[in-house]
């Protein structure tokens, strides 16, 4: 019986991991302290990620079909990536960090939106924004809002 467990729930442990490795093969940060300072020290923007990347079908879905894309790779340098995930299972993400995501979440996306994409001026100011995804492989909206602040 633990072992029947144990793989009912090995996948949704793999799940958690794969969305985490967004934040890894893009260069993401997960601080925005941090973000902003190196936005300021590079002169570029910020392109800011909400995400509940266990629990949001459209979220898992725009990693593979944006974030995993060449032409996301290639766009992907011109910003300071930051990624804010609020996720169901607590355990994915250590106490603190989990306490600055909602901190900014309530900062940045009031409406608690996800996937939602924020564009931000090297001071944190929001120039734009797009939420959602129809999770139907179109990501011209998403990509023509990265295009447009590089």
């Amino acid at each position: 019986m633990k072992h029947l467990l144990l793989f009912l729930i090995l996948p949704i442990f793999m799940s958690a991991q794969a969305e985490m490795e967004v934040v890894a093969d893009s260069q993401w940060l997960t601080n925005y302290d941090s973000a902003i300072s190196t936005a300021e020290k590079n002169d570029k923007n910020v392109l800011v990620y909400f995400t509940g990347s266990d629990w949001c079908p459209p979220c898992k879905m725009l990693k593979k079909d944006l974030f995993e894309s060449a032409e996301f790779l290639a766009l992907s340098d011109k910003y300071v990536l930051l990624y804010i995930d609020i996720p169901m299972n607590k355990d994915i993400l250590t106490p603190e960090q989990l306490e600055h995501n909602k901190a900014l979440s309530s900062k940045l996306n009031k409406k608690g939106s996800v996937p939602l994409l924020k564009i931000l001026d090297k001071k944190g100011k929001e120039l734009d924004k797009y939420s959602g995804y129809s999770m139907n492989g179109e990501t011209r909206y998403h990509l023509d809002l990265i295009k447009k602040y590089q």
